[in-house]
């Protein structure tokens, strides 16, 4: 089982295998962040928030609000820790779900608070409201965005992004964007969120797996007149140094409490699509969104697991302390994803296909802990489609024009190749 430190680790060991190593922090004041002695190659990935040297003069003598959680560092520090070294005056601090420290499971609001390593007030944006409201904004000029995005629809941060960026027009607050790598940036797909499905997990009109990172999704939002009453925010974006789409990208630090390793990331925009399917996808465990099983699949599959209350991650997850028997893809090769360019839509219709349940199978009645699967796939006939034993390849070409014409829309937003 890989717990969040080996996960931080074994991550740190595979950036400095591909020259990504992690910068050390210098604390003067005005010292930008440097590589280490060990050579790290000139053409290595930097986040934008590494590059200060860009962005400190922004923030010189302003009172500054930063969106941030455990995924804003620099080097080994957090943004905040850092900046406050550089002397920059950090107001406040806003959390998105799961809170600034990370440490609140998937979708337990989370309660306004003041941090306690710095003192800062750490106001939540996954709890009474999820817009920064007049009050909040009143005594910060300038508010910076720095949060690990993973390039899926039903990640809540680039709604936590909308949300913050439509608080800014209204009251007139410049927004610093540090960008960092999508990690499934090579994926663009799925068929394109009906409003009919729209929730707090799908916002705007983009396919499960957008294919943006962070600064490119807020170019959208303004270029498509996405923002509440069409407003524009004022937007500057530090870009990733020496990074396009294509590159494959191991993450320093967990993005969330369940997404814990490299491979859960990678089979994120496949997997989380079993959180409206009566199975249990490894919540409950310390390997979520890479293990599917169900109790009453035993016989059926080998594999099996048991999925417990986990603080933190989750402490009620579906089938809590009951054996599950069904698919392990902790070990499945994910190149075969990037190869093809597609989530993989062959687990739905096999665990389908192989239940003994299945008036039950999209019952998200049966537990609280899942949702109707039109809100994670994006559309009303996916349903269905299963039902019916469609193809993959039938089901993908419902997603058509749609798809082919949000790639077209896309290319005008793109920072990166």
């Amino acid at each position: 089982m890989k717990k969040y430190i080996s996960f931080a680790l074994t991550s740190i060991i595979a950036l400095s295998a591909c020259g990504q190593t992690p910068k050390p922090e210098k604390t003067e004041e005005n010292e930008p962040v440097t590589a280490t002695e060990t050579n790290v190659p000139a053409n290595a990935i930097k986040t934008g928030a590494e590059q200060t040297e860009k962005y400190l003069p922004l923030l010189k003598g302003k009172r500054v609000g930063m969106v941030v959680n455990p995924t804003s560092i620099i080097g080994k520090q957090t943004s905040v820790d850092s900046l406050l070294k550089r002397g920059i005056k950090i107001q406040k601090i806003f959390g998105p779900e799961h809170g600034f420290r990370g440490n609140a499971s998937a979708g337990v609001k989370v309660s306004d608070d003041v941090d306690e390593k710095t003192g800062i007030k750490a106001v939540s944006l996954y709890g009474k409201h999820s817009t920064p409201t007049k009050e909040d904004l009143a005594d910060i000029d300038i508010m910076v965005f720095d949060i690990q995005d993973v390039g899926v629809r039903f990640y809540t941060y680039i709604n936590t992004l909308q949300h913050v960026m439509e608080a800014c027009a209204e009251n007139n607050k410049p927004l610093l964007i540090l960008d960092r790598p999508n990690p499934n940036g090579y994926l663009i797909d799925g068929p394109i969120l009906d409003p009919k499905f729209k929730s707090g997990i799908g916002i705007q009109p983009i396919p499960i797996a957008h294919g943006l990172t962070i600064g490119e999704y807020a170019q959208m939002l303004n270029g498509e007149g996405w923002l509440k009453n069409k407003l524009k925010c004022k937007i500057t974006v530090i870009k990733n140094a020496n990074y396009n789409h294509n590159m494959e990208y191991t993450l320093p630090v967990k993005p969330s409490p369940n997404l814990n390793t490299q491979q859960s990331i990678l089979l994120y925009p496949s997997t989380c699509l079993f959180e409206g399917i009566y199975l249990n996808h490894g919540r409950g465990t310390q390997f979520p969104f890479t293990v599917i099983g169900a109790p009453y699949l035993k016989g059926i599959y080998k594999f099996s697991y048991t999925p417990t209350g986990i603080k933190g991650m989750a402490e009620t997850p579906i089938f809590k302390d009951e054996e599950c028997f069904g698919i392990d893809l902790r070990n499945y090769d994910t190149s075969i994803l990037r190869k093809k360019g597609q989530i993989n839509l062959g687990w739905v219709i096999e665990l389908y296909k192989a239940s003994p349940k299945k008036e039950d199978f999209f019952n998200s009645k049966l537990s609280n802990q899942t949702m109707p699967v039109e809100k994670l796939i994006g559309v009303g006939d996916f349903r269905q489609q299963i039902i019916d034993g469609k193809s993959e390849a039938e089901i993908r070409a419902t997603w058509e024009p749609g798809l082919s014409s949000y790639k077209t829309m896309r290319k005008k937003y793109l920072l990166y190749n």
